[in-house]
């Protein structure tokens, strides 16, 4: 076995899902993989005391697994389009919106890559923003 200190983060966050026994943990693998799904240079990153993150060019994403459901929480979640309007929490003024699953919910993987690569793209811009202003 390997030392808990150096697992990679995605192998802290397959020991995380693995440690989930109910639907959340079902629900967690799947937001996992429509989000690495969206674009192959994702980043799993592993911060801020367990919780899994998901970068390229700035944070994307970050998901944590409550006692009655599972969030996604997308940074700058304000800043981005939800055409199938999954955003459900977190909108109360600050750039982070969310996607609260409770037991029984869908994910829709189609919906979550189409707000991953939103996401990446308002990331990408502001990285240009940024490096134009120097």
């Amino acid at each position: 076995m390997v030392a808990k200190n150096t697992l990679t983060p995605s192998q802290k966050i397959d020991q995380l899902i693995a440690s989930i026994k109910d639907w959340r943990g079902e629900t967690f693998a799947a937001v996992r993989k429509a989000v690495l799904a969206a674009d192959k240079e994702i980043v799993e990153e592993w911060k801020w005391m367990g919780s899994p993150v998901w970068e390229k060019d700035g944070i994307i994403a970050v998901c944590n697994a409550h006692k009655k459901w599972v969030k996604l929480t997308f940074d700058y979640g304000a800043k981005i389009p939800d055409p199938d309007k999954l955003f459900n929490a977190g909108l109360e003024g600050n750039p982070r919106r969310a996607i609260d699953f409770f037991e029984g919910d869908k994910v829709n993987a189609a919906g979550i890559k189409k707000l991953v690569k939103a996401a990446i793209e308002f990331n990408q811009e502001k990285r240009k923003k940024a490096t134009a202003k120097r």
